[in-house]
Order: structure tokens, then C-alpha cells, then sequence
């Protein structure tokens, strides 16, 4: 019989990839959503109320894995105290339901893999290489995944194995971080942001899937693992180089950091600072990043 991978989020840009990628290695797949769904060959659609805590609990109880993708966009709206609590409420009530079915059911995971973010590290710039044991930072990235990691712990306390990805920028076509930067550098209006030196740690979509792959099957694997490449590219080289992707070179200067805060509020610390991280943890279990060029990520992903 297919072992089964329940993916909460998994209707959106990674976990759409993912599900694609688990099929073709002989998983069946789950996914919960929010509207019910028609179910296809080897996919199974069922619905969840994270407001309500109200869940389709045999999604649950079929499962053998569960990867949890589901929380809110992070950088869909300006970060009022209504959207950051709707941020940090969509990532740690949805594990505390999963985790309510677990408990009452006495059901038990081969494993669980949550999402979480190289942002624990803070909206910070500088040269320090942040690895897993470097400490969380104390502004809103970092208490949202230190909120988002110690939910995921919950599940770990249930004796399931329990591993934490924290991911970089995410690459890929036709969603994700680029989406809407692609109009504005194909329309030759590209530029760097700010002082354009702060670090962007990236990740294709395709490496980033197997990375979930790989802690779903290496059972070895549990804890944090950074998944973002190591080299060291910054806003200015990243503009560069997508630039030249469309043909170009930048003419424009780079956009003032004020006029992003004035137009961003807080959240505009999402794209003006940046921090270097190592993935030495996670390539130590012998994974692999196919996709380490940045050019070669941008032009795969236009």
C-alpha cells in the first residue's frame, strides 16, 4: 500500500510542486483546504476551519506523513496588528488542531515536517553566518517562527519525529517571490532596493521540494534545517543579474529605503535587509542543491 503524505497549504506554489513530486515517488497524497475539492488519481481533497478548529479528522488518521505548509502570506498585506496576528495565529492554531486530532486519536506519524523561515534570524543586516544554533532574534520575523517552531514541538512532544525547514526566497515560475517582480524587470524598470548590499539567501522551488522529500524518507533527520543557498547574493547582484536574464543592464537608481517605507510600514524589512545563512546541517545528511547558480534559478523561473 502508498504511504500517505498529508500536506496542509498544499494547493498553493510549494505545495503544489511538492504534491507533484511525492506522486512521481510513489506517495499518495492529502491535502487540506479550506473549499472541498474533487479528488484525482492518488490526491485527496479534504477541509479544515483553522478560525472554527473544525477538520476533516481521516485526513488525519490516514496520513503516514504529515508536511505542513499552511500560514498566512507573509507578505501579502502591510503588517497592521490585525495582519500580524493573523499571521502568527494562521501558523500556530492550524499545528494546534493538527495536533488536538493526533492527541485524541493516539495516532501516530512516521513523521512531520513543518515550514518555517530563515526570517527567525531576524530583519537584520550584516556579515554573520547564521547556522541552526544561531540564537532567534526578538522583532516580529523572528518571535512569528520562534511561535511557529515551538507549535511544531508540540507534535515532536507526541513522540512523532519532527523536523522544521526554514526556508530562503523561494524561485520558481508563476508564483512566489517573483511574481511580481517579473513585470517590473521585464519592462526594463528594475533596480536594486535601498543600499542594495543586503543578503538574499534563495532556494528553487525544485530543491526546495526535495528537501521536504528528503526529511520525509532520511529518518535521522529531525530539528531545524536551514534550506538556502550559501552565496552570498545581495539585492544589488540579485537585480543584476535578472536584469541581464531580460536582456539589459540597470540604468535606474536604486529605489530610496524611504519611499519603500513609505509605501511597505513595517514590512518593508522583508525586503531591505537580509541574512547570510549556512545549509551545512542539512547538506551534511547528504542532500544536494541541483539549482546553486543564481542565474540559472532566474532564468528557469521566467
Amino acid at each position: 500500500m502508498k504511504k500517505n503524505v498529508l500536506i496542509t497549504g498544499g494547493t498553493g506554489f510549494v505545495g503544489r510542486s511538492l504534491t507533484k513530486l511525492l506522486l512521481s515517488k510513489g506517495f499518495s497524497v492529502s491535502i487540506l483546504s479550506r473549499t472541498k475539492r474533487t479528488n484525482a488519481k492518488d490526491v485527496f481533497y479534504y477541509t479544515w476551519d483553522v478560525k472554527k478548529q473544525t477538520i476533516e479528522e481521516q485526513a488525519i488518521l490516514n496520513a503516514d506523513y504529515i508536511v505542513h505548509l499552511a500560514g498566512e502570506n507573509i507578505a501579502g498585506e502591510r503588517w497592521t496588528a490585525k495582519r500580524k496576528r493573523a499571521i502568527v495565529d494562521s501558523r500556530e492554531l492550524s499545528i494546534k488542531l493538527l495536533h488536538t486530532v493526533l492527541q485524541e486519536n493516539n495516532k501516530k506519524l512516521d513523521g512531520f515536517i513543518s515550514a518555517s523561515a530563515i526570517g527567525i534570524y531576524g530583519a537584520l543586516n550584516g556579515e554573520e553566518v547564521c547556522s541552526e544554533n544561531t540564537p532567534p532574534a526578538n522583532d516580529f520575523l523572528g518571535r512569528t517562527c520562534q511561535i511557529w517552531e515551538a507549535a511544531a514541538d508540540t507534535i515532536g512532544a507526541l513522540g512523532i519525529r519532527t523536523v522544521k525547514i526554514r526556508t530562503g526566497l523561494v524561485l520558481g515560475k508563476n508564483d512566489g517571490f517573483l511574481k511580481k517582480l517579473k513585470p517590473i524587470f521585464k519592462y526594463r524598470l528594475g533596480s536594486a532596493l535601498g543600499s542594495g548590499k543586503q543578503y538574499m539567501p534563495w532556494v528553487y522551488i525544485d530543491d526546495l521540494c526535495a528537501s521536504f522529500y528528503a526529511a520525509i524518507n532520511n529518518e535521522s533527520m529531525h530539528g531545524p534545517y536551514n534550506v538556502a543557498l550559501k552565496d552570498d547574493t545581495t539585492n544589488a547582484l540579485f537585480s543584476k543579474i535578472f536584469a541581464a536574464v531580460y536582456g539589459y543592464k540597470i540604468w535606474l537608481p536604486n529605489v530610496p529605503a524611504f519611499l519603500i517605507k513609505l509605501g511597505m510600514g513595517e514590512m518593508s524589512k522583508i525586503v531591505l535587509t537580509g541574512r547570510r545563512v549556512t545549509s551545512d546541517k542539512l547538506l551534511a545528511t547528504g542532500f544536494s542543491f541541483e539549482v546553486n547558480d543564481i542565474e540559472e534559478a532566474l532564468r528557469k523561473s521566467i
